[in-house]
């Protein structure tokens, strides 16, 4: 199991966040520009982990070489079922420096967006003040 889904599945955002690259982009599913650097990603992972219910990865697919991973899951925000994938790059030194979240269906991806939306003077704030609240 990659240490990134193992830090997930025990709901633990410290863990995921030490498994991030300081120079980290992640890539929204709903948002065109990315986010670069490891305050910003950490503090939307919390988000998520507010936002999504029902969480579970139901399939994890990995690169021979162990730098590219996939990791493929399912979830409920509000009434809509999201279906999606996590797809992590690691650097030289084993951390994650691309995350690159898609969902599906729309309407799914739709809700996500307006949910996070919601969070998202929570999420700026923590990652300016760097905390975990």
């Amino acid at each position: 199991m990659h240490p990134f889904r193992a830090a997930v599945e025990a709901r633990d955002p410290d863990a995921m966040a030490a498994l991030l690259a300081e120079d980290v982009v992640f890539t929204s599913p709903v948002v065109f520009r990315p986010y670069p650097g490891k305050a910003i990603a950490a503090a939307i992972l919390r988000g998520v982990l507010r936002v999504f219910e029902d969480f579970r990865y139901e399939r994890e697919i990995a690169d021979p070489g162990g730098r590219d991973h996939a990791l493929v899951f399912r979830a409920r925000v509000g009434d809509r079922e999201i279906q999606g994938c996590d797809f992590l790059h690691m650097d030289e030194d084993g951390l994650i420096d691309e995350f690159t979240v898609m969902v599906r269906p729309l309407s799914a991806a739709t809700a996500l967006a307006e949910a996070m939306g919601a969070q998202f003077d929570r999420i700026t704030r923590e990652a300016a003040e760097g905390t975990h609240s």
